[in-house]
């Protein structure tokens, strides 16, 4: 893509997600995820019917009186999008393909995130981690990220969502509010997310098309898988290989939500002849309340 096109695309995805963020998920998101932390503040001498939990005992230690730690809310928090590039989100047969709503989704959370002076950092992945984008405040920063996710060439072939979270918990050491915008066609990931969860605010949006749940029948078709580069030939006009292809995706979608209901990590279902808009208000009101 040359770089007049990659402007014109990023200037459109700007203009369609900015706008969704500002009028429609900027206090959504402020609602969902402000104040959620709190961070320390400065020591004070302990008085009666304070926690005693707070004690600073090094403080307390070194004066040989009470001291207690003074915590307040956080005000500025850090947005992390861990985004999967690999090949798998190549596809669509509704409205979008997968990596374009799941770009979309991405910059309309950062675009949020901006608008509550908050900064906004990325992980691109695959089966490695292809790119991280350090978190930064400001526009000139989102829209980085936004050209990164369109032009960005990816080096390796399939999904390793595991590294893509312990490459968070190697570069984050607070907390942030992590999203995770995937379509999880992946395993072995939930000690990685256990250990995550447990120090970060983490969300998965899985994004999915409706062919993947279910297989129309039109006869013989030839296939190729993305990740593998795999070719065969499928008989859909076979009800016993469609009832296959769906129990596969009702397999994989129940192992996805298994393994974020084991580690109490909230999720979100995207379907690409949905609106994600819709899903994405939906969860945020919910975690508001």
């Amino acid at each position: 893509m040359d770089t007049a096109e990659l402007i014109k695309k990023v200037r459109r995805i700007e203009i369609k997600t900015k706008g969704l963020s500002k009028h429609i998920f900027s206090g959504e998101y402020h609602s969902a995820f402000k104040g959620r932390g709190m961070s320390f503040s400065e020591v004070r001498d302990y008085q009666y019917g304070d926690d005693v939990r707070n004690i600073d005992w090094n403080v307390t230690a070194r004066t040989g009186d009470p001291f207690i730690k003074v915590f307040e809310e956080e005000r500025e928090l850090t947005l992390m999008l861990l985004v999967d590039i690999s090949q798998s989100a190549l596809f669509g047969t509704q409205n979008q393909f997968k990596n374009e709503i799941i770009l979309e989704i991405s910059a309309v959370l950062a675009f949020a995130a901006m608008s509550n002076n908050d900064k906004v950092g990325a992980i691109l992945f695959t089966g490695e981690v292809e790119k991280y984008i350090p978190p930064k405040k400001g526009k000139k920063h989102i829209l980085r990220i936004i050209r990164e996710l369109i032009d960005f060439k990816a080096e390796h072939k399939g999904t390793s969502l595991s590294k893509a979270l312990e490459y968070l918990n190697s570069v984050q050491k607070k907390k942030t509010i992590s999203f995770i915008i995937s379509d999880f066609i992946c395993d072995q990931y939930e000690d990685p997310l256990r250990i995550a969860s447990k120090r970060h605010d983490i969300v998965g949006i899985n994004v999915y098309d409706e062919r993947e749940r279910e297989m129309p029948n039109v006869g013989l078709i030839h296939v190729r898988d993305l990740e593998t580069g795999e070719r065969r030939l499928i008989d859909t006009g076979s009800k016993k290989v469609r009832e296959q292809y769906k129990q596969q995706f009702q397999e994989s979608y129940q192992a996805f939500k298994n393994t974020f209901n084991k580690t109490r990590t909230d999720t979100v279902d995207i379907n690409t002849s949905g609106d994600y808009v819709k899903s994405l208000l939906k969860f945020f009101k919910k975690r508001g309340r």
